[in-house]
């Protein structure tokens, strides 16, 4: 198994279960519980796959995917009852989600050849839309759209810096510094409140 797979199993199961903390906030059953974890887990890389015209995709070629999936929303459904604030669990898992989800698009798209521009996108794609199609099922404000958090500029940071370590560093290890620096842009807005400007509008000038 190359490092890319594993960084996509690891990114199904912990995006699978921010989908299955998210349904256990809106109170779902055990099967809105599995859609919920599964939507969240695969549709960034399937957006990825899609894009990149990779057929089949990812978890079409290797249905396993939908059982880690699924086992994660499992485990979710008998265990959220235990943590005090699931928002926040749900909102660190995310973080972590999408540390594991660029590394894994940015070697998809290096895997296939593509273009630096596209290897960042893929990046930044397969770590956001995920969560971004979960939150909006959800009825919820979007965490790519938090105003002024460090979510997609993390990605693209996270990505960008992938790719300039190539040069320098085996792949894997690219890779890992990719990870590293999402993480810590993230884990950074949620504790330290790194943001970036704010548009505020102001009165037109007489």
């Amino acid at each position: 198994m190359t490092l890319p797979e594993v960084l996509d199993y690891a990114s199904v199961f912990v995006f699978a279960l921010t989908g299955a903390f998210a349904a256990s906030r809106a109170q779902l059953d055990i099967v809105g519980f599995s859609f919920l974890a599964c939507l969240t887990a695969v549709g960034g890389g399937t957006l990825r796959d899609v894009l990149l015209d990779r057929n089949p995709v990812f978890w079409i070629e290797r249905p396993s995917f939908i059982g880690v999936a699924v086992a994660a929303a499992v485990l979710v459904f008998f265990t959220a009852h235990l943590f005090e604030s699931r928002l926040r669990v749900l909102t660190w898992l995310d973080a972590l989600a999408l540390s594991v989800a660029v590394p894994a698009g940015v070697g998809v798209a290096l895997g296939l050849g593509q273009h630096w521009p596209v290897v960042i996108f893929m990046g930044v794609a397969t770590g956001c839309f995920g969560g971004l199609m979960r939150d909006v099922v959800c009825n919820e404000v979007p965490l790519v759209l938090k105003q002024g958090e460090l979510y997609v500029t993390a990605a693209f940071a996270g990505a960008s810096a992938g790719l300039l370590a190539l040069p320098v560093l085996p792949s894997g290890v690219a890779l890992l510094v990719c990870a590293a620096v999402t993480f810590t842009l993230r884990a950074g807005s949620l504790l330290f409140g790194w943001q970036l400007p704010v548009y505020r509008s102001r009165p037109p000038r007489r």
